[in-house]
């Protein structure tokens, strides 16, 4: 099983789905053939979520996992602002519903909106054996401490953390060290930032325009990264692999189970390419100091400041 998290944001429809955000409608035929390319060369773990074209994703997602054993499945609640009481339960058996079923190897707290009180829900669900492993999502150190005494408190630990980590969002290291320090796997998103780090785009070739990630990540940002991506470029090319994997390796080195989208089995392809790759410490700088140079700090409108 690879130390990778296969992502599928991209795969829903609807809204929070594949066209809104990503500018793009997908060919369920060609992610069903992604899903079989992946699993075949040993890409075993996939992340998901209720909101991910609200229910589509993990309906689609469902269709695929019960003709294949042997698959690790992780997906999210989203509460609400207002804690709603009996909402994550709600959640969690209308999501096992949709991905046929009955145990979910790792469920998420998507934000941490009342999250002391979500957990406390989800503790039934965990002593039952329907969550195997929880996860908190979004989060500071200060929602990880608090959700380690909840969890503490009835004999359970909190098994994971999801964040946004990447190049152009590098301010997470406290908070993966503490991770590291105290048995909690840390799982980072968007580590190519939506694909603007993966060499496909650029000012002359960016994302549709009708998408979201065409507004967090304009013509401008790109003309700013352009020499990072050069250099990544260049260091992919001594290694003869794409230049995609280059943000991937890079958060590898950091500690981090990096979430990557796939939506091609092509990009399963790549992915495998580089699993036996080792980046120097020299590359590891440079690439560094390549996106700190740059100044920006890339958020979603979801993440909490």
């Amino acid at each position: 099983m690879n130390e990778i998290m296969i992502g599928t944001w991209a795969w829903g429809t609807g809204i929070n789905g594949s066209s809104m955000i990503f500018g793009k409608k997908q060919n369920p035929e060609i992610l069903k053939q992604t899903f079989k390319e992946a699993v075949k060369l040993g890409f075993t773990n996939w992340d998901t979520a209720a909101v991910y074209g609200m229910g589509s994703c993990e309906t689609l997602l469902g269709t695929m996992i019960n003709e294949q054993k042997g698959i690790f499945i992780s997906t999210k609640f989203a509460p609400g602002k207002k804690y709603k009481k009996g909402a994550l339960s709600k959640s969690f058996g209308e999501s096992m519903k949709r991905l046929g079923r009955d145990k979910a190897d790792l469920f998420w707290i998507h934000v941490p909106n009342n999250l002391e009180q979500n957990l406390k829900e989800a503790i039934s669900l965990i002593k039952s054996g329907s969550i195997l492993r929880i996860g908190i999502s979004n989060v500071s150190l200060k929602h990880i401490k608090i959700a380690e005494r909840v969890l503490q408190n009835e004999g359970l630990k909190l098994d994971a953390v999801q964040n946004h980590f990447s190049l152009l969002r590098n301010d997470q290291q406290p908070i993966i060290d503490y991770c590291n320090c105290n048995g909690i796997r840390y799982y980072a998103y968007m580590v190519l930032e939506q694909g603007a780090l993966s060499g496909k785009y650029s000012a002359n070739n960016h994302f549709p325009t009708f998408s979201s990630r065409n507004i967090s990540f304009p013509k401008s940002k790109f003309l700013k990264i352009q020499k990072l991506l050069n250099v990544m470029k260049d260091i992919a090319d001594k290694y003869d692999i794409d230049s995609s994997q280059i943000p991937i390796l890079w958060a590898i080195s950091k500690g981090v189970v990096p979430i990557i989208g796939i939506t091609k089995p092509s990009h399963a392809t790549k992915l495998a390419t580089s699993m036996n790759i080792s980046l120097t410490e020299e590359e590891l700088d440079l690439i560094e100091k390549e996106a700190t140079a740059i100044g920006i700090r890339q958020q979603g409108s979801w993440e909490p400041q």
